[in-house]
């Protein structure tokens, strides 16, 4: 008996084999439960943008795991997106493995993070060090390259078409899967958003055969795509460079066949039974068993060029054979079948390559193959010439059950059915509030309960406006207006935040009106977190620090140095805005509900705090926005807070209660500076409080 076995003496075969077989089993279950667990943790929206480079962020939702990337002035810069939600191929351990890919507008790869995975190899073989620098490979490639894992035949070929990335040794088989998953993801996403090439179809050849086909029925039917090219026409294309000589075969004999090409997708069953043997269809439909999701491509070539080079490797990519579908590459791939040619097709030199549909390629619509002519100058270390030669095919519908997915709608119109609720409770708000400061301003402020009623809707504009439906305005949007204009680009991203859109156009309508008041006195929601704090401040009975007329006048300007200094970093250095813009509390207070780094949280909190002593005194001094805003509301038509020839001489009732210093010593109203409390609207209307009232009541005068 072997050593081994001499641990079992005396215990029956059958209960070791028991034990044994449960001892495996509680060890698959607990590897199991650890996958679970890892899946069952999906990454947050915050933990997504902690992984974004700089000098991009993390934008709008567009779908289930997929984002913008926006620049600081708020223009679309790129997506990014987790493999998972966009092409779940299985990994070695049978789960997808899920990676962030971050992509420019113009398919150029910024970044891939590996998110979760459960490769046994990378999990407790090789570790994730190999892994990680596998996918570091992509920066800066593009999604228009034609890229595969491995290394070209022989060392570097100039001829190739292909971009190689290295391969990670005894992890093949992940690595391939993760590489698929980012181009495939990568594709997904540049159909739905960078080209605007249309919706993703779902095609699945058919695999009955209901009518018989000869070859030449097929190319009748343009199923058999044809491209012949001359060895005349080879010279021409290669005429006044290098390697214009480099083929006397070609100018022995002008009229003979360079490349005669065909190309077939024979993945319908129909197609596949007319151009190849019996024994070459068989083998082929036991393919299509195994690997459901591929199509076949027969290539053909009936002349002197060829298909592949002589270092070409069975069941690898092609080097001399690419596709293109939408401007992307369509991944292909060696299919290792043996086959053989139906009799009546031409042609004896013949490859079945295949590529996987759920990367994207619809073999229903047009795509083009390209055959690459290589020519060589010199004997030692020759010089490589090529040319690309091109045919477009495409193969009718009919042979095919297609699905067509549901026409999706713009993002801007997806956007507003998206938030319609939010944003029909935010217009009547709005609506009604402005009404009320419009017609019944002077009826509010004489409330008995003004102050609870104000209150009221700065604590709905707060939790709704502000912490529900991040309609917090952000001196961002303002430079990336600027920063539009000036380039000339579109406008388009304010649509895709409808509800922060719809606050704006309010803005923008009371700036006529009020100037700066209704915002920043009424809509703002860190404005109302910090008159909640000057209450807090009253209830606590905290002092109130009363700053000197002259340091105040130097204070209300600072914020438009602050202003200035962003407009001038949005023109000339748009990346230190990234630091700048911090200056504003709203993304700690409102985007993210005080759930950032201790810093953040510590200079927001802190300016609440000051609010307790001071009113508003980020609004007053520091805010850029408020500073955007008071510019803008010179566009005030008229002065529509009454006053009094008593106002300021010899009553200074108003100014004196006034929280902001928005009342000149003469009673005039500094706009500018008004942030519409209705504080001197409510004195101006008191018979029992505005002193020239007072003195009128009792028959005096001043």
């Amino acid at each position: 008996m072997p050593k081994w076995f001499a641990i079992g003496r005396g215990v029956p075969r059958s209960a070791m084999t028991s034990a044994f077989c449960f001892v495996c089993a509680v060890f698959f279950a607990l590897q199991i439960s650890v996958a679970a667990n890892a899946a069952a943790e999906p990454f947050s929206e915050s933990d997504i943008a902690s992984l974004i480079e700089p000098p991009y962020q993390l934008g709008e939702s567009v779908s289930p795991g997929t984002w913008e990337l926006v620049n600081l002035d708020g223009r679309l810069a790129g997506y990014a997106f987790e493999t998972a939600s966009h092409a779940p191929l299985p990994g070695f351990s049978g789960a997808p493995i899920n990676m962030l890919v971050s992509i420019t507008t113009e398919g150029k790869f910024i970044d891939v993070e590996i998110l979760s995975h459960n490769e046994p190899i990378f999990v407790s073989g090789l570790g994730q060090k190999p892994f990680d620098e596998f996918v570091e490979q992509y920066k800066g490639l593009s999604i228009n390259d034609s890229i595969v894992v491995g290394v070209p035949y022989g060392g570097k070929d100039q001829a190739s078409s292909l971009v190689y990335l290295k391969g990670v040794t005894k992890a093949t088989a992940s690595v391939r899967i993760a590489h698929e998953s980012i181009i495939g993801s990568a594709f997904d996403v540049a159909r739905q958003k960078l080209a605007g090439i249309g919706r993703r179809v779902e095609a699945s050849p058919r695999k009955t055969v209901s009518r018989e086909w000869t070859w030449q029925e097929l190319v009748e039917a343009g199923v058999a795509t044809r491209r012949l090219v001359t060895n005349a026409e080879i010279d021409q294309a290669f005429a006044g460079s290098t390697w214009e000589d480099d083929d006397p075969v070609a100018r022995q004999d002008p009229e003979g066949a360079f490349l005669d090409l065909w190309v077939v997708d024979i993945g319908p069953a129909e197609i596949a039974k007319a151009v190849l043997s019996p024994r070459g269809f068989a083998n082929l439909q036991r393919f299509l068993e195994i690997s459901p999701n591929d199509e076949p491509i027969l290539v053909i070539d009936a002349a002197r060029h060829g298909l592949v080079s002589e270092d070409f490797i069975r069941n690898t990519s092609p080097d001399l054979l690419s596709a293109r579908q939408d401007g992307l590459p369509v991944a292909l791939r060696d299919s290792d079948l043996d086959f053989s040619l139906a009799e009546g097709v031409p042609g004896n030199t013949a490859l079945i390559l295949r590529t996987d549909r759920r990367l994207g390629f619809d073999p229903t619509r047009e795509w083009e193959m390209s055959v690459r002519a290589v020519r060589k100058h010199g004997s030692f270390m020759p010089l490589i010439g090529t040319v690309d030669l091109t045919a477009i095919h495409k193969t009718d519908a009919g042979f095919f059950d297609v699905v067509e997915p549901p026409v999706p709608l713009p993002p801007w119109q997806e956007a507003i059915r998206q938030r319609a609720s939010d944003l029909v409770i935010l217009v009547v708000f709005l609506a009604t509030l402005f009404f009320i400061l419009l017609v019944r301003m002077n009826r509010l402020a004489a409330l008995s309960l003004y102050t609870p009623v104000r209150l009221a809707i700065l604590a709905f504009v707060i939790a709704f406006a502000g912490w529900w439906g991040q309609g917090q305005l952000s001196i961002a949007t303002v430079l990336g207006v600027g920063r539009s204009a000036i380039e000339g680009n579109s406008l388009a991203f304010l649509a895709y935040d409808p509800f922060s859109l719809t606050i704006w156009i309010f803005v923008l309508v009371s700036f006529v009106i009020w100037g700066r008041g209704f915002f920043c006195g009424w809509v703002c929601p860190f404005g109302a977190m910090q008159e909640f704090a000057h209450h807090a401040g009253r209830l606590l009975r905290l002092p109130v620090l009363s700053v000197p007329d002259p340091v105040d006048r130097v204070l209300v300007n600072f914020k438009y140095l602050v202003l200035a200094a962003m407009v001038g970093a949005m023109v000339f250095m748009p990346a230190l805005n990234d630091t700048l813009i911090e200056i504003e509390p709203f993304k700690t207070a409102v985007t993210t509900y005080f759930l950032r780094e201790w810093y953040y949280v510590a200079y927001a909190v802190g300016l609440l705090i000051v609010s307790m002593f001071v009113f508003k005194a980020f609004c007053r001094w520091i805010c850029p926005l408020g500073a955007f805003m008071a510019i803008a509301g010179l566009l005030r038509r008229k002065d529509w807070i009454e006053r009094r020839r008593e106002c300021g001489s010899p009553c200074q009732l108003c100014r004196v209660r006034c929280n902001y210093g928005a009342i000149r010593k003469t009673g005039a109203i500094r706009y500018d500076e008004c942030f519409q409390c209705l504080d001197c609207v409510r004195i101006h209307d008191d018979p029992g409080t505005c002193v020239p009232l007072v003195l009128e009541r009792k028959g005096k005068t001043i």
